[in-house]
């Protein structure tokens, strides 16, 4: 009888681990899709602030005299 309950103890033990490892897992998929959202949204910030500041090289050059700020 102690040999059915030390396996049945067994099974048991590995149920709990196996629901953990579950749980973490779904955990981290969840973080791994949050961080490639970002990455995306990053992406196309990056795209866009390229896009915005090329003007498509008809831009006259930079004075950083304009750029003083007003207390100046």
């Amino acid at each position: 009888m102690d040999h059915a309950h030390d396996t049945q103890q067994r099974l048991t033990d590995l149920e709990i681990k196996a629901s953990f490892s579950e749980d973490l897992l779904d955990q981290l998929n969840q973080v791994i899709i949050r961080q490639q959202q970002q990455i995306d949204l990053l992406i196309r910030e990056i795209a866009d602030l390229k896009q915005s500041s090329t003007d498509g090289g008809l831009a006259a050059p930079r004075n950083l005299r304009d750029e003083l700020p007003p207390h100046y």
